[in-house]
């Protein structure tokens, strides 16, 4: 009998280590539009879209660390530390 897609997802899940995989599960909804362009945007690039959304984070970190002064109060703030 073959298995449905929820039964291959839970196998592809319970396969994957439990730690130092090096990835993190993101769920979430966006519009239809963000998805049709990030479809857009990958098949450009010649990627997946999981690739492209780690391009495109990774890009807009870029931006603002290059606008932050390094041991600034606004460097703590984006990296989550306590500033007093």
């Amino acid at each position: 009998m073959a298995k449905t897609n929820a039964e291959r997802q839970a196998a592809y899940r319970a396969r994957l280590p439990l730690k130092d995989n090096g990835k993190r599960r993101l769920d979430g909804w966006i519009t239809t539009s963000a998805a049709l362009s990030l479809v857009r945007l990958a098949r450009h690039h010649g990627t997946t879209k999981q690739a492209m959304i780690e391009r495109l984070i990774g890009l807009a970190d870029d931006a603002v660390l290059a606008d932050v002064e390094i041991e600034s109060p606004e460097w703590a703030r984006y990296f989550g530390h306590v500033i007093e």
